[in-house]
């Protein structure tokens, strides 16, 4: 009987790339634009769901009322203060070293990211992925994002296989429910800001440091 190999579909921003504080401070400039002056602590709470879910969430809890106009803005907004900032970003440790061994082992990753491509360029070019030949789902491709499951299954449909033989990888919560709503199982890093409590507690059935540690423990979730 031959061995199985789980793929894994991982999200992008506080899991491959140390990118989440510049989103962060991105949104809380794109909010200012607009009026909104909100500490940048609640924004980070939200990273990683979708643009269009965040911005609900953040007028629902601050009351604010914004024309449909200005919503549809503000995605615009984030990702040219998002990009200012891009030069700071970079791989998180391991990053690259991981997608190569999982490669070189023979199995099958794709990224799955909330992002659009427009933000998402940068970071997939820092890790040295080429789109061409390797999968790549950004937010611009499906009807909806994290925590709903589409983005992941799409990454599912894309490798070929059934989402209960991916392992999804993510920083944020909405990572891991979005993950669990595919059907696949999850495994958390901390270096999205996330505490191991919250990540448990969404789902993930592991949690690791960054995707240094990952690799170094890459067999505790069929990685050989």
């Amino acid at each position: 009987m031959s061995r199985f190999t789980p793929s894994f579909i991982f999200d992008l921003d506080g899991t491959l790339i140390d990118s989440v504080y510049q989103h962060v401070l991105a949104w809380h400039d794109a909010l200012r634009t607009v009026g909104i002056d909100l500490a940048v602590w609640r924004i980070h709470r939200r990273i990683g769901m979708s643009g269009g879910l965040f911005t609900n969430m953040l007028l629902r809890e601050t009351g604010a009322e914004l024309s449909d106009a200005t919503v549809e803005e503000l995605p615009r907004l984030h990702a040219e203060a998002y990009l200012k900032r891009s030069e700071s970003v970079r791989p998180l440790p391991g990053a690259e070293d991981l997608l190569t061994h999982l490669t070189e082992q023979g199995i099958p990753w794709a990224i799955a990211t909330s992002g659009r491509i427009k933000t998402a360029q940068h970071a997939i070019e820092m890790l040295g992925i080429n789109p061409d030949n390797q999968i790549v789902i950004t937010r611009d491709v499906v009807t909806h994002a994290k925590p709903d499951p589409d983005l992941f299954l799409a990454a599912a449909d894309r490798l070929e296989i059934d989402p209960s033989h991916a392992i999804v990888v993510g920083d944020s919560i909405w990572d891991i429910l979005a993950g669990r709503r595919a059907g696949s199982l999850s495994v958390g890093l901390l270096s999205g800001g996330y505490g191991q409590d919250e990540l448990e507690r969404a789902g993930a059935y592991r949690v690791y440091q960054d995707p240094e540690d990952l690799l170094r423990h890459v067999d505790e979730v069929g990685g050989r």
